[in-house]
């Protein structure tokens, strides 16, 4: 059922949610890497239900490794065939859920949070997460000068990338637990909590703006490069070390219209991760290639090694994860308690993974049906 009118976001979320459309300085909107070449498209190939093309969201982030790695590698212009695959590659989750909503994206890789944003701004009209994709790759990195221990992060300026998103959530929800109160909505309280892009948070730890960042992947490895230190990974406070960091969703629309097409995406998807796995060395180095590409930037190895480290590829969307997640949200005050059952349809993708060996996949029930 989707979620009903009476468990709106609360105002910063929602004004999160409504931000406008955000383009790439490097790219563009829309454009399918720095220069522009077009897909390959093997000869003799037929257009994936009749559509001239697919359009894929993504963004710049190791955690988004599945997609970086799907695009560089050819693995989804090969499931699509004739059907051209157009990136287009984000700075901010809101800001693909808009593309998503106004049908400039058909399909994405995104965080739990804009996921849950999405469907319940929606009332579950907008989106299905259909697949997972990556789990684990968030640190607090911390200036080892000014931070020793955890209890000393009290009364320190510590970054996440944006009001609302998934770290900004995590990190709120662990200083909750530490016994410290933070107004969620100005980020001041016990700890002060500085919203700051991830591009240009490696600058404000430089500068002293800062004193640590909860942070995924790579800018938790750029701010080590930097003398920070890893004082905790937000793996270790999971059940099996595992939460949801990355998941694939579909525009509703788009599902309904062109399941053939998902279809060939899920099977890309679950073709890359098992290429990822048990390639990955290849596969990091195809990540940074297609980073490379997108952004014009490379990242060095002392960046790469260690971040490509701390993720975890997988077609498991870690339902009972992005529960809890909300859940978080909902006790940080920027969330109404949602309701996200039908959030998750998983019937394409568990059809995918059967037919290649895989198993099933769980949606917490929080699927359809």
């Amino acid at each position: 059922m989707p979620a009903s009118r009476s468990t709106p976001l609360r105002r910063g979320i929602a004004a999160v949610a409504a931000l406008p459309l955000l383009t790439l300085a490097a790219c563009g909107y829309g454009s399918e890497s720095k220069d522009d070449a077009p897909a390959k498209v093997a000869a003799g190939s037929k257009k994936t239900d009749g559509l001239d093309s697919v359009r894929i969201g993504y963004f710049g982030n190791l955690t988004h490794a599945t997609a970086l790695v799907g695009m560089e590698k050819g693995f989804f212009q090969k499931a699509l065939g004739a059907t051209e695959v157009k990136p287009a590659i984000f700075n901010a989750g809101p800001s693909e859920i808009e593309a998503l909503n106004s049908g400039s994206l058909d399909i994405g890789w995104i965080g739990p949070s804009p996921a849950i944003n999405g469907y319940t701004k929606s009332n579950g009209q907008s989106l299905k997460i259909i697949g997972g994709s990556a789990a684990g790759g968030v640190k607090l990195v911390v200036d080892p000068k000014k931070i020793k221990s955890l209890k000393d992060v009290e009364g320190k300026r510590i970054a996440t990338p944006q009001l609302g998103n998934t770290q900004d959530v995590a990190f709120l929800n662990w200083a909750a637990e530490q016994g410290w109160k933070v107004d969620a909505q100005s980020g001041k309280g016990d700890v002060t909590v500085v919203r700051t892009d991830n591009k240009v948070t490696p600058d404000a730890y430089r500068s002293g703006s800062i004193d640590g960042a909860w942070v995924p992947e790579p800018t938790a490895s750029k701010l080590v490069a930097e003398g920070g230190k890893v004082l905790l990974d937000e793996s270790s406070l999971w059940p099996d070390k595992k939460f949801v960091i990355t998941n694939v969703i579909v525009s509703q629309k788009f599902l309904k219209a062109h399941p053939k097409a998902v279809e060939a995406v899920l099977k890309a998807s679950v073709e890359t991760n098992k290429w990822i796995n048990a390639n990955p060395d290849e596969a990091k180095a195809a990540a940074n290639k297609q980073l490379a590409s997108d952004s014009g930037k490379a990242l060095p190895a002392k960046v790469l090694d260690p971040a490509w480290k701390s993720i975890q590829i997988t077609d498991d969307p870690l339902a009972a994860t992005l529960r809890t997640e909300a859940q978080h949200a909902v006790k940080a005050g920027l969330l109404e308690k949602p309701d996200l059952k039908g959030i998750y349809d998983l019937t394409i993708l568990n059809r995918v993974l059967k037919a290649t060996g895989g198993s099933p996949v769980d949606a917490a029930g929080l699927g359809v049906g």
